[in-house]
């Protein structure tokens, strides 16, 4: 089963353009709908974690999906398989600059285009399982509208906590009183792990590469786009035009936008460039990993206590109207410029709902068109 995870979400690794909006959009069409590895329900709960945790939003979820099917070695592999294509990619580009980046843009074009259809049946397929009444869906609506007015990642915590006490005080859920798996299950192992090495990177390791990362990694929310200025902050020796480089790279390449840090790391580390990769993206993933394998069954399992399910149904209700605004800002816009772009769109949206292709074709038309046209 091991195994199968890390080829599962290594194909996925290799596949998956748009950021981690799109990567939940994959997530859900492979592993909810295609392989029925878990339930709309338990993905959702995921997501919604995911959401109030510091660290990369769609490496935590790929994560929390591997420890479901295997445990902790599951959770590894799935982290692995999904991380390691990007990890490669941005390791070679930190090698050989930008050299390499003009010649696949039309590509990646391309790819952009797919994500856009990917993301537009993700969020259509969770508003409908989560966006069922009519409270659901203004809070979604609002949810949208708040973050496209409002764009920053202090409205996404403040959207997220205001939705939370609305559950608490109206009844968005139906979950019976009688609800059985109310048993949390902290990891406090874990907790403390995190714990203790973020405060080593604030006390007697500051210096180190692992030290800047980890701190990165444990402080931002919002995933990849938002990392970007806490590396700027606090990583030495990498000046702003290699930090502006990484960036472009990461948004070209598949999987995780926090692979930023495997480029940083190289360029940081001169005197041995893989050293310095492998720290610093092990290191900026870390926190989020460890925060999501110590909260994952314990969220679940609150979930299904009547209050709590009440919070998680608005929480949910308002990541479905944080995905939509992803979809406009950055995903639509970074992709669809032109009338006959939207027309792929429509035309690709279409052909997923009626055809119901395998994803792996569909990705291979779009690079194709991207690259003819």
């Amino acid at each position: 089963m091991v195994l199968s995870i890390f080829y599962q979400f290594f194909l996925l690794g290799c596949t998956s353009f748009g950021g981690p909006a799109a990567h939940l959009g994959f997530f859900k069409k492979h592993f909810v709908d295609n392989l029925n590895w878990l339930s709309n329900e338990r993905y959702s709960s995921m997501i919604s974690l995911s959401q109030i945790l510091p660290g990369p939003g769609s490496s935590q979820v790929g994560f929390a999906i591997g420890v479901e099917k295997a445990g902790l070695l599951g959770g590894m592999a799935a982290f692995i398989g999904f991380t390691f294509p990007s990890f490669l990619i941005m390791f070679v580009l930190a090698l050989t600059a930008s050299e390499l980046q003009g010649t696949l843009s039309a590509v990646i074009h391309g790819l952009k285009l797919f994500a856009v259809v990917v993301v537009a049946d993700a969020i259509l397929t969770m508003a409908k399982s989560f966006c069922k009444t009519t409270a659901l869906k203004v809070v979604t609506f609002a949810s949208t509208l708040f973050i496209l007015t409002s764009p920053s990642i202090f409205s996404q915590i403040w959207l997220l906590v205001i939705a939370a006490f609305a559950g608490s005080i109206y009844h968005f859920s139906h979950v019976p009183s009688t609800s059985k798996n109310t048993t949390a299950q902290w990891k406090w192992p874990t907790l403390v792990i995190f714990i203790v090495l973020f405060a080593l990177s604030l006390l007697s390791l500051p210096s180190t590469i692992f030290a800047q990362f980890y701190q990165a990694g444990a402080l931002v929310f919002g995933g990849g786009h938002v990392v970007l200025p806490l590396l700027q902050n606090s990583v030495e020796h990498v000046s702003q035009e290699n930090f502006l480089t990484a960036y472009a790279a990461a948004q070209a390449v598949p999987g995780p936008m926090f692979t930023i840090a495997t480029y940083l790391g190289a360029i940081a580390h001169p005197d041995n460039v893989i050293l310095g990769a492998i720290i610093a993206t092990l290191a900026v993933f870390l926190p989020g990993l460890l925060l999501m394998y110590t909260c994952q069954n314990s969220w679940y399992a609150l979930s299904n206590l009547p209050k709590f399910a009440s919070i998680t149904a608005a929480i949910n209700a308002a990541v479905v109207g944080l995905l939509a605004a992803a979809f406009y800002q950055p995903i639509w816009l970074s992709a669809v410029s032109e009338l006959w772009h939207i027309a792929i769109v429509l035309i690709g949206f279409t052909c997923m709902k009626l055809f119901k292709p395998p994803i792996w074709t569909m990705l291979i038309a779009f690079a194709a068109l991207g690259f003819i046209l």
